[in-house]
């Protein structure tokens, strides 16, 4: 089966960012963006360099995209779904939310707090759960079904009862169909911000090591 990716992408958007703005980045940063930005990117790129900033790489990001840098981020994009999965690996990130204003800016320290009082709800669920469910995704890039089985494996040493659940699309409203204690989330990351019934698969895998 051919797949076919077509970009939407936003035009025309006038990006001229304040130097007083600027000067609230760090010296050396990453660029991530999302798809409807990419016309914006070269022209964001442009003005930070010419503020003395590095930028070390320029990456587009999806909803599941991983990180593998500590580097500090400058996230260019809107709303909070991209944002909240890139904050839960580099903690050190700046975004620029191009449809609301032009000023950069750093998650507020109210929504540090929710984000780590969920986490703490999420990892007591899971480590006192007795029945839970994997939920693994069909769609390309996605799809970590080697990762299930074998953490599955991990669980039943631990004398947790798992169960593989796969689909194409996973509804969080058909949770409750099921005889499941809790969740652990094997395809999108930003999948586990819309229930405190899920715990993503590294935080999993890293609160199992750590016990």
């Amino acid at each position: 089966m051919k797949i076919l990716y077509i970009e939407a992408k936003r035009k025309n958007l006038n990006v001229d960012l304040l130097k007083s703005e600027i000067k609230k980045l760090p010296k050396i940063l990453n660029l991530a963006y999302i798809i409807q930005y990419k016309d914006s990117i070269k022209k964001i790129k442009k003005q930070l360099e010419s503020n003395q900033i590095q930028v070390k790489k320029v990456q587009q990001v999806l909803g599941c995209s991983k990180i593998n840098s500590k580097i500090p981020l400058f996230f260019i994009g809107d709303g909070k779904f991209h944002l909240i999965n890139l904050y839960s690996q580099n903690p050190n990130i700046y975004y620029l939310n191009i449809l609301k204003e032009q000023k950069i800016k750093k998650i507020s320290k109210k929504e540090i707090e929710k984000i780590k009082i969920n986490k703490k709800v999420c990892l007591i669920k899971f480590l006192n759960a007795k029945k839970i469910g994997l939920l693994v995704t069909t769609k390309p890039g996605q799809e970590n079904l080697d990762c299930a089985i074998n953490f599955k494996k991990v669980l039943s040493k631990r004398g947790k009862i798992s169960y593989i659940f796969v689909s194409n699309n996973i509804d969080i409203n058909q949770f409750q169909n099921f005889n499941i204690d809790f969740w652990v989330n094997f395809s999108c990351p930003g999948l586990k911000q819309d229930s405190k019934e899920i715990i993503n698969y590294l935080e999993a895998q890293e609160i199992l090591k750590s016990i």
